[in-house]
């Protein structure tokens, strides 16, 4: 990764903004800190960050009303880091806007990993058009079209309509509620187990073995992760 990206860490506990700063640094990140959500917001709209890592338990302010606020201009990438573990402190996290969720005490490795998907997700995007291709499988999102192997395969329009809301957000944990919510309406909002049929048969045909699916991933009670 470019030692040019600049990660913005609003936590106020001093052991882990060193613990980042020093792993951050060591992998070629620069690092800008914040320990509380005014001085948070402050940083992101000055630095203008390539990645956000926030703590849900701030001093002066709850880190989802934080997300909130910065989720209605900041578009990069944003991780919460957090030991609230609850389904549902993540789902709101996610619903609210952040790209990923991790709970403390984390791996260090594991958290360099989502980093740097996170980041190269978000440069991906930038530079993306309506074509988007995981490996052999390519969806043309203007044209309404997927192929898997250059074959073209046969979607209803509501499995396109899901496949494609997940493969614009590859990378992102999406929600049982978005999706539903996204693709069939508000009144769908608690039908996960229509969402479970929907994806079991776009994983049937885009997937190599859909018994071990490596594009539509199980974020076990929260939703699905697509991306290879």
């Amino acid at each position: 990764m470019a030692t040019d990206s600049n990660i913005l860490v609003i936590d106020d506990e001093v052991q882990i903004r060193r613990l980042l700063e020093i792993t951050l640094n060591l992998n070629g990140y620069k690092v800008s800190e914040a320990s509380t959500a005014k001085e948070g917001i402050i940083a992101a709209a000055t630095h203008n960050p390539a990645l956000i890592l926030l703590d849900l338990g701030l001093p002066d302010e709850d880190g989802l009303s934080v997300l909130g606020k910065l989720r209605e201009w900041y578009q990069n990438p944003i991780i919460i880091l957090s030991v609230r573990n609850s389904e549902e402190d993540i789902i709101k996290a996610l619903d609210t806007g952040a790209n990923d969720y991790l709970t403390k005490p984390f791996r260090t490795g594991e958290l360099l990993a989502r980093i740097r998907t996170a980041l190269r997700l978000s440069q991906d995007k930038t530079g993306a058009g309506s074509v988007l291709s995981f490996g052999s499988l390519i969806i043309d999102l203007a044209g309404h079209t997927v192929k898997q192997n250059h074959n073209l395969l046969k979607l209803t329009s509501t499995e396109f309509s899901l496949l494609a809301l997940m493969a614009r957000n590859s990378g992102k944990v999406l929600t049982h509620q978005y999706l539903l919510k996204e693709v069939w309406g508000h009144n769908y909002s608690d039908q996960t187990q229509y969402l479970r049929v929907f994806v079991a048969q776009l994983r049937k045909k885009i997937e190599d073995d859909p018994t071990h699916p490596s594009l539509i991933i199980t974020e076990p009670g929260i939703g699905y992760r697509f991306g290879e």
